[in-house]
Formats: C-alpha cells, structure tokens, sequence
C-alpha cells in the first residue's frame, strides 16, 4: 500500500496528513475542533478530503483519545468528547470513499516511534506519553498489542496509591496523578506556596502568586536555576521512573520511550527518570537495564503511527 492519511484528533484542532511507507508527511492540515459533537465526524472528513485532494491515498487512520474496540472500528468511550459506542470507522468510510482504521491516539504515537522514532531497532517497546495525563503503547515481538478487547496499555489509570488522589477517571491513586503535566503543575504550586523564598524566579515568571505559575513557567523557571521547579521536576521523574520499573517486571522490554510534552524538556527530566528506574528496578544489579529514551516525532508521533497502522490493515 503506498501513501495513506493519519488523522490526530486534538481538543482545539484536527491535524491530518498525508504520510508514505518511509513515515515523512508530504502534506498537512488542520481544522478547528467542533464543540458540537454531532460536527466532529464532518470535521474529520473535510480534514481528510482536504489534505488527500491532490495524492492518491488508499486509507485511513484516525487516532481518538478514548477506547477503542478489538476490531479498531468503534470508539466504546471517550473522556473528553461525548462518543459512547461511536461507529467512528462506519461513519468517516461513508463520508470519504476510503477504508478506515480507528486507534487509540497513544497506541499510535507509539507505533509511530517505534516504526520511524526512538524504537527503529528494537522488537520490545514500552511507550509512555507524559502530557496532560499519561498514556501509552505496547509493541512486544514487532507487534502492537491491544489486548483482547482493545483496550490494553491504559497505562495511566494502574493505581499507584491505595486510596489516593481522585483521579478524572473516577478512581484514586492513579498513576496519572503523580507523573503527568497536571502533576507536574501541582507539586510546582504546592512547593511555591510552602517556600516562597526558594521560588523567586518560578513565582515572577507568572503574576506572583502559586495560583499564577503555568506550566511553561516551570520549564523557563528551572532552566535558570530556580530549585522549586527543579525540585517538581524531580518528583514527577520519581513517579515516572517508579512506574517504568513495575512496567519492566511486566513486559521486560529493550527500550522505553518516553514522550508527550513534558518530555520536551530532554535531559532535565529524563536523567532524573532513568535514575528513578534504576533505583527501583527490581534485582537491578543482575539483570539488563532498558534504555529510556526520548521520543523523536514530538507531536507528528500520533498522526504518522495511524497512518501506518491503516497501512498496515
């Protein structure tokens, strides 16, 4: 099959592009989001009918935060748009003429890096994206495992704390809750109010007051030194690192890719990660360690992944 359309549903836009067997875009896209759900299926056609005008395209796959079915056909559930058992590959397939692969947006960030990012080498890949919340991706023997209904790799939502921080999905003590850019926001202002006098320059990034820092203000802030956000960025690696260990006692992959926006900020995130990992590897000093590496495909990682994934059929 030769060039296809991946599509990355996001909360204020949808990016489409086309993508060929090599994983390079070759032209893009991007509409507004509809708040009005009954819209969105419209929005993903016109994206798609607009980028593929001018290539010849074979397929489609759509990346939707939420559930998706073993069949890759139905999103079951999706937290931040109203689709409950949507028919999403049906209705996208008769607005546009072309087959369709619906996929859970991490589950194709992960296949993306591991096809043409961070994972090209290795056959065992763990995929964690720290953004908002946690999400991630499975690939072990070269294939992406979904688990039996599809819905394998919700990383995010193992629970790391009994009883702990309630958590969006309704549960408490989510893994999310600890290692997550929320998370990250929160230890920032918590760490602000306690010691003002070691968050000078987080504090003047933002009006203030802890209630003013913004995530961006905590990158800028401990790039100049400042030790609260230095500090917070240690303690969501401590989390990060944990929860890669219990990962690696579970799937004992070669790699673990480590991607989203918080990852952006490289080394000053990562090497506390790995650090954490190896402290809480178990049997550390016998076994081989996996190498934590940075995602390489920043934000094109879910668009290209469900390009190849329709590709793949």
């Amino acid at each position: 099959m030769g060039l296809t359309i991946g599509v990355d549903i996001g909360g204020t836009k949808i990016a489409a592009g086309v993508v060929d067997e090599e994983g390079s875009i070759l032209e893009t896209c991007k509409v507004p989001t509809p708040q009005a759900t009954d819209e969105l299926t419209e929005a993903i056609a016109d994206a798609v009918r607009t980028v593929g005008a001018d290539h010849h395209v074979e397929a489609v796959g759509i990346g939707a935060a939420g559930y998706v079915d073993e069949k890759r056909a139905t999103v079951l559930f999706a937290p931040n748009i109203d689709w409950r058992h949507e028919p999403l590959k049906d209705k996208v397939e008769q607005r546009v003429g072309l087959p369709v692969v619906v996929e859970n947006d991490a589950n194709a960030a992960a296949w993306g890096e591991y096809r043409f990012g961070a994972g090209q080498g290795h056959s065992d890949v763990i995929c964690i994206t720290l953004g908002t919340g946690l999400g991630g991706g499975i690939i072990i023997g070269n294939k992406l495992r979904r688990g039996r209904f599809g819905v394998a790799a919700e990383f995010g939502h193992i629970r790391v704390v009994p009883d702990g921080l309630l958590c969006g999905c309704g549960s408490q003590g989510c893994w999310e809750q600890y290692a997550s850019g929320r998370a990250l926001l929160r230890y920032a202002r918590q760490r602000a109010f306690a010691t003002p006098e070691n968050a000078t320059v987080l504090l003047s990034l933002g009006d203030g007051t802890p209630e003013g820092i913004e995530g961006r203000h905590i990158s800028q802030a401990a790039r100049q030194g400042d030790p609260v956000a230095i500090d917070s960025f240690r303690e969501l690696a401590r989390w990060a690192g944990a929860g890669l260990a219990d990962l690696a006692s579970l799937f004992d992959p070669s790699a673990f890719i480590v991607g989203g926006g918080v990852s952006d900020e490289g080394e000053l995130v990562l090497d506390p990660i790995r650090k954490s990992f190896r402290r809480w590897l178990v049997g550390n000093q016998y076994r081989p360690h996996a190498q934590v590496l940075a995602a390489q495909l920043g934000g094109k990682a879910g668009l290209v992944g469900a390009a190849d994934l329709a590709r793949q059929g």
